[in-house]
């Protein structure tokens, strides 16, 4: 993580220098374009380009760890297993479900989740076929849809 931070941060500064350059470079050829402005604008697309490349990066890690989070506490959901405000592990009241069926129903619903940013209109049928989330006859819900 401080990695991303790192770089986040260094394509920040060479972006404001770049911007800086180009501010200096107008106001020296007194607002005309010169070799030297145009060199600074290029540099300037290249430090903006670079800062947006490495800001999507750091987007995508945070995405990352919030699914991670979010799976951790739904395991712990799952399994029945919470670790309370005081660092005591309690547990939810709710009956605890087997890995392998939590891990089942977590396929489904990513798949379902990407038909849908697809726009498939078969999301709902699909979810089941797909060979990573198969269907499982030993649970009566999977049945019934």
């Amino acid at each position: 993580m401080d990695n991303i931070v790192d770089s986040l941060n260094n394509a920040y500064q060479e972006f404001v220098v770049a911007a800086a350059n180009v501010l200096e470079a107008k106001e020296t050829s007194g607002a005309q374009k010169t070799t030297a402005t145009d060199t600074a604008l290029e540099s300037f697309k290249q430090k903006w380009e670079l800062f947006r490349v490495t800001c999507d990066q750091a987007e995508e890690f945070v995405e990352s760890v919030k699914q991670r989070i979010g799976s951790e506490c739904l395991v712990d959901e799952a399994t029945g297993s919470v670790v309370g405000k005081s660092g005591q592990t309690t547990t939810t009241g709710l009956p605890p479900i087997s890995a392998v069926r939590l891990e089942q129903m977590s396929k489904a619903v990513r798949w379902l989740v990407i038909e849908l940013q697809h726009g498939s209109g078969t999301a709902a049928g699909s979810a089941h076929s797909h060979p990573s989330a198969p269907f499982d006859a030993r649970f009566s819900e999977d049945s019934a849809q």
